[in-house]
């Protein structure tokens, strides 16, 4: 989403500097060699050109479209179905199983 706002204010015609490349690195944690830098600076510089020549398209008579298909969701209830295979048998596969429930190392620090 960043990304897309700052791509409303950017001139499209001039090239991003180093500096908007290492600073979205680092707004994605990304640790980029200087090398890497370049590459993905004329990479980006590329798809914004070309995303500046999409907004010359005319669309003022094209009519709002969010599906080509033509195919809409399959919805059913949401039930329970019993698999049959009891908690011992899950057991048996987890490396640690407590309570009924797996055991996992913590995400967050």
């Amino acid at each position: 989403m960043l990304l897309l706002l700052w791509i409303e204010k950017v001139n499209f015609m001039a090239k991003i500097t180093t500096e908007e490349i290492r600073h979205i690195a680092k707004l994605s944690r990304l640790d980029l060699t200087d090398a890497e830098v370049t590459l993905y600076g004329d990479q980006l510089s590329g798809v914004l050109d070309y995303v500046a020549e999409l907004q010359k398209v005319d669309t003022e008579n094209v009519a709002d479209c969010n599906n080509v298909t033509g195919l809409e969701n399959v919805w059913r209830d949401d039930t329970v179905v019993a698999s049959g295979i009891s908690a011992d048998d899950v057991a048996i596969n987890a490396p640690k199983f407590e309570n009924g429930s797996f055991v996992v190392p913590g995400v967050f620090e």
